[in-house]
């Protein structure tokens, strides 16, 4: 089957995104399964912190997990930041894994923030309320330099992403 390894920042509407092509591709006998970082940082991942060996090792726990599902015949979408262009490209090695780029600007997320993230990693550094090592803030995102699929999510409809992945998860099966 196929696992697409989403990237884009905090807010950037991966888990959105996963969720609404998840009920397209059921409706048309599919299996899914959603592989979600905020979800999976509660549990097997709930030893890790946010350096970038972490971070890294995060992804590998939530691709390990979606291997199995693969081998399931299951179509895999692992929602997670996944900012670093090396992880991905191991990632990437495997013949079944598709990237997809939900490309958003800072200035629009920081202006969305529907969970309130952007506010405290902007907040000065001597408040003890400040998100510190912040993806795309305080923290590095680097652009993938290959991806398979970029949704613009700061100017498309989610309606006309949702479809334009679900394409692309069909045409790759």
């Amino acid at each position: 089957m196929i696992l697409i390894q989403f990237t884009g920042l905090s807010g950037s509407g991966k888990t959105t995104l996963a969720e609404n092509v998840r009920h397209l591709l059921i409706q048309n006998n599919y299996n899914v399964e959603i592989i979600d970082g905020d979800v999976y940082r509660k549990t097997i991942c709930k030893d890790l912190g946010f350096s970038k060996e972490d971070r890294c090792e995060n992804v590998r726990r939530l691709f390990d997990v979606g291997q199995r599902f693969v081998k399931e015949n299951t179509i895999v979408l692992m929602s997670v930041i996944n900012p670093y262009e090396s992880i991905r490209s191991e990632i990437r090695q495997h013949h079944f894994v598709r990237t997809v780029f939900l490309d958003c600007s800072v200035e629009n997320l920081i202006e969305r923030d529907p969970k309130g993230l952007y506010k405290k990693a902007l907040l000065p550094d001597d408040d003890s309320n400040q998100i510190k090592n912040f993806t795309g803030i305080s923290d590095v995102f680097e652009i993938p330099a290959n991806a398979d699929l970029i949704l613009k999510t700061d100017s498309e409809a989610v309606t006309f992403s949702t479809h334009k992945l679900y394409n692309f998860i069909v045409s790759n099966i």
